[in-house]
């Protein structure tokens, strides 16, 4: 049975991490790679008056420079590698929520609940609140180039959210009293009302806007993936019961 558990936990993060890296090469990648630009200082978003904007390296060198040709062989080896990197840590990484939510489907069994496809939609939902959403309120998903706290802790704060956030949901869905709901329910909120870390004030070499743009379109993009996690691996576990 085990054995079973973690090959449906494989199929269904195998495709959504591949779904997902296709979303990512689709909606983030070209906000990623300019988000870097702007860390780098190759571009900038504002010039005060007066002042003239650092030069950008030239977009096309002539084929005749043998420097200059290999430099593009590189960068293509290079995005080619960068770009299979990404695929097979999306997929690392969605087998690894898959195996939890296998293992949440075995516990929910135990405890008279039944599990198909359309339940596991609704337990993916339910990871994207935990491990994306919630966190997201107090720290947005931080563009390359965007300023942000010390990174120690706003890993702590986050990392207390996703468990808050997950037990509570847990409280409220398996809970049979009232209390234990509303226990639940205040401890989704404890996180945000303690307040995530932040600056004492705002600057970005990134601007704002590519900011906003980028951390919705992670957003969009993990609860597509979440969702289409959630629905494989509640179909793997009903073939397997």
């Amino acid at each position: 049975m085990f054995q079973k558990m973690m090959t449906g936990a494989l199929i269904a993060g195998i495709g959504a991490g591949l779904f997902a890296a296709l979303l990512h090469f689709v909606f983030i990648q070209d906000l990623l790679l300019l988000g870097e630009r702007y860390e780098s200082g190759e571009i900038v978003h504002f010039v005060a008056p007066g002042a003239e904007a650092p030069a950008t390296a030239p977009q096309n060198a002539p084929a005749s420079d043998p420097g200059q040709v290999a430099q593009a062989d590189d960068g293509t080896d290079g995005t080619v590698l960068r770009n299979a990197l990404t695929v097979g840590f999306t997929v690392v990484l969605y087998t690894a929520f898959a195996s939890l939510l296998i293992a949440g489907f075995a516990v929910a069994t135990q405890m008279g609940r039944r599990i198909d496809a359309t339940q596991g939609l609704l337990w993916g939902v339910a990871g994207f609140a935990a491990i994306h959403m919630a966190p997201a309120m107090g720290l947005a998903p931080n563009l390359p180039g965007t300023m942000g706290a010390d990174i120690a802790d706003r890993q702590i704060w986050w990392w207390a959210t996703v468990i808050a956030t997950g037990s509570g949901l847990g409280m409220i869905a398996f809970g049979r009293s009232v209390p234990l709901a509303v226990a639940g329910i205040l401890l989704i909120l404890a996180p945000h009302l303690v307040g995530a870390p932040m600056l004492d004030g705002y600057f970005s070499p990134a601007p704002a806007e590519l900011g906003a743009q980028y951390a919705t379109r992670v957003l969009g993009v993990a609860l597509a993936s979440w969702s289409l996690l959630g629905w494989l691996a509640g179909w793997q576990w009903s073939r397997l019961t």
